[in-house]
């Protein structure tokens, strides 16, 4: 069994007991959260795509950790000008085990 839910702009893929990472969400370690946003059900015999979500289904899990990902370097420059430009970002996110997912 799995779904593939919308979090954050982006679609994920879980199962019953994966560890994933979506945008940040709010919630401290050991929150309970719950996305309804569920684009695709796969319970092994039968597959439901939702128009544009599948009704009554939601994927629960639990916050593991608040995090940030690799640093991102975004480097400008521009030949026969001396100008060089140098950033760094770090996205944020939250790590989620999936509990369930279910109606």
């Amino acid at each position: 069994m799995y779904a593939i839910f919308e979090s954050g702009g982006k679609q994920t893929k879980a199962a019953p007991g994966d560890r994933v990472r979506v945008e940040k969400l709010e919630g401290d370690v050991g929150v309970k959260v719950e996305f309804t946003r569920v684009l695709l059900l796969n319970d092994g015999e039968r597959i439901q795509v939702g128009t544009p979500y599948v009704d009554g289904v939601r994927v629960t899990g639990t916050v593991l950790a608040q995090g940030k990902a690799r640093k991102v370097l975004v480097f400008k420059k521009k030949k026969r000008k001396q100008y060089r430009r140098t950033r760094g970002h770090r996205q944020s996110f939250t790590a989620v085990h999936i509990d369930s997912i279910g109606t």
